[in-house]
């Protein structure tokens, strides 16, 4: 209800194989921007070291933001740029963009395909392999449930994103889960007024023990 709420898991995989259980897919752009990555992690990260740059090129430069359209085209135009690569099934990136609008105070997602086409969502959208096993789930409660996800505190939102991820982790060996013998955690973030801040691992113990473990 506060902004956006953005989390992504941490296994990076070549086919069938895990090679890394510890891959962060949600990168930092700028102060009140977050990318979250599915697809090729070479290509992605350098996309957003590119989008990352640019941002700040354009600030150091014009003593300014640059607006919300122009990161979206920039954005846009670096995915469409990467078209060979996505052809040839080795480099595809299907990102999402969320950013907190300080124009309309209000927090915004935008998704993306394969060739660069840009879409706005304003209840919630998913990206990687992982997400058919749980969008459904995620229309039906935000519909039907008796409260919206717009409407969710942010710790309720936190516990949903964990059952989220663990449910895609189940039916989808390309999404990892947490384990406790490793300890590693979900990345989660939020974006509001006050800029982008990542969810503590004490926090994502004590909702972990709340809502997946209870």
């Amino acid at each position: 209800r506060d902004g956006v709420l953005i989390a992504g898991d941490r296994r990076a995989t070549a086919g069938t194989a895990v090679l890394y259980d510890r891959a962060d897919k949600l990168i930092n752009i700028d102060e009140y921007s977050v990318m979250a990555i599915s697809g090729s992690p070479a290509v992605a990260f350098e996309i957003a070291r590119v989008l990352s740059h640019s941002f700040q090129y354009y600030r150091r430069r014009q003593l300014q933001e640059m607006s919300l359209e122009a990161k979206l085209r920039r954005l846009s135009l670096l995915i469409r740029d990467n078209l060979p690569m996505a052809i040839q099934g080795i480099g595809a990136v299907i990102p999402i963009f969320t950013t907190f609008d300080r124009r309309d105070n209000f927090g915004k997602i935008f998704f993306y395909d394969a060739l660069g086409a840009q879409f706005e969502s304003t209840d919630f959208t998913t990206t990687g392999s992982g997400s058919p096993a749980i969008r459904g789930a995620m229309y039906y409660l935000n519909r039907w449930a008796g409260r919206p996800f717009s409407e969710m505190d942010r710790e309720e939102g936190v516990g949903l994103a964990l059952r989220f991820l663990d449910t895609a982790s189940e039916y989808d060996s390309a999404t990892g889960r947490y384990e406790r013998q490793t300890d590693i955690f979900p990345s989660v973030k939020t974006i509001t007024v006050t800029g982008q801040e990542d969810v503590a691992i004490e926090d994502l113990r004590r909702l972990y023990d709340r809502y997946i473990e209870a």
